[in-house]
């Protein structure tokens, strides 16, 4: 069973300006000197946390797929975050995972975050996305969701539980609490990846972007406010070894998926 080599992009966000962040990321990306598997970007990493998709949300077949697409295949490796994505009348905090060789999944934000009132920007998700990448089954989520354990409960027996975010600093405490907790709960690796910077609206963000093991040990270094892309070797020796030592995911509660009312 191989490691998996993730990067994570901890990073400021010009406003409302795919064009400019496209082009820092692009820097970023092309910075990393190793070989990776996985390189994971902020939420709404193109814009910010805008409330106004109607300004910059893309189609599937947009200038950032593409952008997203020809990364992938230049580096090798799978790319995942979150941008605006318009399909009808309707607009999407869409997380993408695209894969090396140019195929696309895609998760909706189920919990958009009321406080800020994107409940009335974006159309919330209503399905989970299970990855299968390199022989890893990897969960993805957005930001506010990482609130809400029921729906992160790891039913599918994923490996690594992803949330890329816009969290801001009066709550970062909860972001550190709640990643442990995910990981902790689900016996998975947990992964959270955070913006730093202010956004327009005087938001800020210190990043405290972090991976913990299965058990809530936290195995990444990156510091708050720290502009960087750390990697992180992610090991499926360890994970399956600790899950068969210890059994906790076996006396989990069993969750029926259609009774969720949404």
């Amino acid at each position: 069973m191989s490691d998996l080599k993730v990067a994570l992009l901890q990073s400021e966000l010009a406003w409302e300006n795919p064009a400019q962040n496209r082009a820092h990321f692009s820097k970023e990306i092309r910075t990393i000197s190793s070989e990776v598997d996985l390189i994971v970007l902020p939420e709404m990493f193109t814009t910010g946390f805008t409330m106004h998709p109607e300004k910059v949300a893309e189609t599937m077949t947009g200038k950032t797929i593409l952008w997203l697409k020809a990364m992938a295949k230049e580096k090798n490796a799978a790319i995942t975050g979150s941008l605006a994505i318009k399909e009808g009348a309707h607009y999407y905090n869409r997380l993408v995972f695209v894969f090396p060789n140019g195929e696309i999944q895609t998760y909706d934000k189920r919990h958009t975050f009321t406080l800020a009132g994107e409940d009335k920007a974006y159309t919330a998700g209503i399905k989970k996305l299970i990855v299968t990448y390199k022989g890893w089954k990897i969960c993805p989520m957005v930001c506010y969701d990482l609130r809400f354990p029921v729906w992160a409960r790891n039913a599918e027996n994923y490996d690594i539980l992803l949330y890329v975010a816009n969290w801001p600093k009066p709550r970062i405490s909860a972001w550190d609490a709640l990643l442990k907790a995910r990981a902790i709960e689900n016996m998975s690796y947990c992964i959270g990846v955070n913006r730093v910077g202010v956004d327009a609206n005087k938001n800020i963000y210190t990043g405290n972007s972090a991976v913990y093991d299965c058990l809530g040990k936290k195995i990444s270094t990156l510091k708050p406010d720290e502009i960087k892309a750390e990697i992180v070797p992610l090991d499926k020796n360890h994970l399956v070894q600790t899950r068969e030592k210890f059994g906790f995911l076996d006396d989990k509660d069993r969750f029926i998926l259609n009774q969720i009312y949404f």
